[in-house]
């Protein structure tokens, strides 16, 4: 079975969109994209330096993008399954066909918008560890205030909370944690610091019409396959202040029966995760143009596998 699965936010590069909108069609659907939520993507996306697009208001619509774009480019895919990590799940529920392109991008845009704001409001931040137990590193996070925000498998832990509070965990660090790595983000996501932008985003969903998927759905909430479009989109505005439990994501997959995972643009992060967490999985990021022979060779494989 194939799975696809699309990035969050800290997977863009400055340029790398750039080789992808040399495929046909692909400038005028950015262009309808960028008129429809007032944002020039095309520029950010190539043009624009690391500082301008790690802005969360810009980077959540630009991943998104990305995302769909690298997606049609592959033609034909009917994958077994489909999930996003965190910013992700957007381009998730465009590809279960929950909303359409154009409500993701709107959706998303109100999204980083609302969540750049909750991070003006009190000076908070995330931080990678490297190393260490999770049930040794999970609470001792909590006993420090902090939350762990990516439960991500594979040993990978993101922590969130205040400044002072992550100030804290680098000099009381959990047992058998090698390094505390602050990340360039600009606030705690997925914790109650973003409660505001909750709000807001509840507002936003009240105008949509959601379908119910049309592949299974697996939600980083909690990992579970969801049916209900309705229920998609209120796991989609309640995750903005909830941690990522894309572990259990994984353990999804596996009972599932997964044997690829295909990582749309700007694809890496979640192969990583999954080359170390499933093993015997087959793995493809899609990162450049050049990625989608080798993807579209390894659909084709999934397809005949199925009918076999």
């Amino acid at each position: 079975m194939l799975v696809l699965v699309a990035p969050g936010q800290g997977a863009q590069t400055p340029g790398f969109l750039t080789p992808w909108l040399e495929l046909p069609g692909a400038t005028d659907r950015l262009a309808a994209w960028s008129d429809a939520i007032g944002l020039d993507l095309a520029h950010y996306g190539t043009q624009a330096d690391a500082d301008a697009i790690r802005d969360t208001a810009v980077a959540q619509p630009l991943l998104v993008a990305a995302g769909l774009l690298s997606a049609a480019a592959l033609g034909d895919v009917a994958p077994g399954a489909v999930a996003g990590h965190s910013v992700g799940e957007i381009t998730a529920a465009t590809f279960a066909g929950v909303i359409d392109e154009s409500t993701a991008l709107k959706l998303v845009r109100t999204r980083g918008v609302a969540m750049a704001e909750a991070a003006t409001i009190t000076q908070t931040g995330m931080s990678a560890l490297l190393g260490g137990d999770p049930e040794v590193t999970v609470p001792h996070l909590e006993k420090l205030g902090l939350t762990p925000a990516n439960v991500n498998g594979a040993g990978q832990i993101v922590a969130a909370g205040t400044l002072e509070e992550l100030a804290a965990l680098e000099a009381d660090k959990p047992e058998g944690v090698r390094r505390v790595v602050p990340l360039k983000v600009a606030g705690a996501f997925h914790t109650r610091h973003m409660a505001p932008a909750v709000a807001k985003l509840e507002e936003a969903a009240k105008e949509l019409a959601p379908a119910d998927p049309a592949v299974t759905y697996v939600s980083n909430k909690d990992g579970k396959a969801v049916a209900s479009g309705a229920e998609v989109v209120s796991r989609l505005v309640g995750q903005v202040a909830n941690p990522v439990r894309w572990d259990l994501c994984m353990e999804t997959f596996q009972e599932l029966g997964v044997t690829s995972l295909i990582e749309v643009c700007p694809g890496g992060t979640l192969t990583g995760i999954a080359k170390r967490a499933l093993p015997g999985v087959k793995t493809l990021a899609l990162k450049t143009p050049d990625d989608l022979d080798a993807a579209r060779a390894l659909i084709a494989e999934e397809a005949a596998a199925a009918t076999a």
